[in-house]
């Protein structure tokens, strides 16, 4: 997908990173709480702990990367997605304890509208081969969209959060959840709402 010397400089991005958000920590914050496994975690999620417990990013969004998560989102270059299912899962790997490997991997739905413009959903073309890698079983039908909303990449960080908010249930509600751990896939990290 890209030449050997892009490909060993971003892919392989060394960077130390929050443990449970995956936004990038400054060395001279590098110092954050450990309170897992002598993972770092940055100050918002030490202070108010997210919903979450982990999240597992592939690199920074920027050249030449960004690129290629466009061309999976609007140009329709699926096979991206099996290489960041791939990359994903080698990252996953190395990043999770393997007691807190998913058993269950869900892509974030798009909108009815936003899935019929775009033909499908970037999010489950990473979701599918991710599960197989990590030998969970996926679901694109358990989470769904309830509400269209304006498109995130034209939003600011408090915005993002607020937009998306309220946009998504659960098909069955939270009982059909208890006891898996799931591993939610995206083309790209904004908000982490």
């Amino acid at each position: 997908m890209l030449c050997a010397a892009c490909d060993a400089a971003y892919w392989n991005e060394a960077r130390l990173r929050c443990a449970v958000c995956a936004l990038p920590l400054s060395s001279s914050r590098s110092h954050q709480g450990r309170p897992r496994g002598g993972q770092r975690h940055c100050d918002a999620c030490l202070k108010a702990p997210p919903a979450f417990d982990a999240t597992v990013a592939l690199a920074d969004y920027r050249a030449p990367l960004d690129a290629l998560a466009r061309g999976l989102k609007f140009r329709a270059r699926l096979g991206l997605g099996e290489e960041f299912a791939r990359r994903l899962a080698r990252a996953a790997d190395d990043a999770l304890d393997p007691a807190d490997a998913p058993t269950l991997i869900v892509p974030v739905p798009l909108s009815r509208e936003r899935l019929i413009a775009r033909g499908y959903n970037q999010a489950w073309q990473i979701a599918k081969p991710l599960a197989r890698a990590l030998g969970a079983r996926a679901d694109a039908t358990l989470v769904r969209r309830t509400l269209h909303t304006a498109a995130q990449s034209r939003l600011d960080r408090d915005t993002r959060r607020r937009n998306v908010g309220r946009a998504f249930a659960l098909k069955d509600g939270d009982c059909a959840l208890r006891g898996l751990h799931i591993g939610v896939v995206d083309d790209v990290i904004t908000s982490g709402t």
